[in-house]
């Protein structure tokens, strides 16, 4: 029997497998080889070997701004965004494979051609298999939180995101971040203000809501409980 093979380093998610409806099937069968980029993996399912940086141009046909999103979830977000900004190309990353159906069937229904979605692990995206300083903005939208103390260590900002989301950022390139957990959003900005790769982009204590985020499921939720808001932003610093 073959050896499971386990990362060395926790991640940031817990892989969600479960039944996929008939229609999300589908999606996978039929849409994937347009959506979906293939990758090449290391030692995990959801892993990106390194050395295997894709061209955006050549991926997208084009060169235009790209936007990333962390974490995409269902993909309301993304596909709303790329259904407004034609003249970008947007790249949704996520590991929960029903989500990322959801995201082509809704894409699909808007004729969108300016997106793709990858099934990885975020950080490893952003080490391996985007090129330095290739992305306009990175976008990472309520991360799970790992609220439980024993949990925290999980978080996916920390001072190594902070590095790789700064390598693969051009100059002059934006990180966006929203939460609603108070001590999330504090270490969030803790760690980014610590970074000599970024500034802040925003006066006071938080930035203001940004106009391209979609009210999804997770805002309302942390809405209808009580729970404040925060959004971050941040300019990659020039070298």
């Amino acid at each position: 029997m073959e050896t499971p093979v386990y990362r060395d380093r926790p991640v940031s998610f817990v892989r969600r497998s479960g039944r996929m409806s008939e229609a999300q099937d589908r999606a996978w069968a039929e849409l994937s080889p347009f959506y979906l980029l293939s990758v090449e993996r290391d030692a995990a399912a959801t892993s990106v070997r390194p050395g295997s940086a894709i061209d955006p141009a050549e991926v997208w046909g084009r060169r235009a701004p790209l936007i990333v999103e962390i974490g995409s979830g269902q993909g309301h977000q993304i596909v709303s965004a790329a259904a407004a900004r034609p003249d970008a190309d947007f790249l949704a990353v996520e590991v929960f494979a029903a989500g990322l159906a959801r995201t082509m069937l809704d894409a699909e229904r808007e004729g969108l051609r300016n997106l793709r979605l990858v099934e990885a692990n975020a950080p490893e995206v952003l080490e391996h298999m985007l090129p330095v300083a290739s992305v306009d903005e990175l976008w990472l939208f309520f991360p799970d939180p790992w609220h439980k103390n024993k949990h925290t260590k999980r978080r996916l900002v920390a001072p190594e995101f902070a590095r790789i989301a700064a390598q693969a950022l051009r100059p002059g390139g934006t990180l966006r971040l929203a939460t609603d957990w108070q001590d999330y959003a504090d270490q969030m900005r803790a760690v980014l203000d610590e970074a000599a790769e970024f500034e802040r982009d925003f006066p006071g204590e938080w930035a203001e809501r940004f106009d391209g985020r979609v009210l999804t499921a997770f805002e309302r939720k942390g809405l209808r409980v009580g729970r404040d808001i925060r959004d971050l932003t941040y300019t990659r610093r020039t070298p």
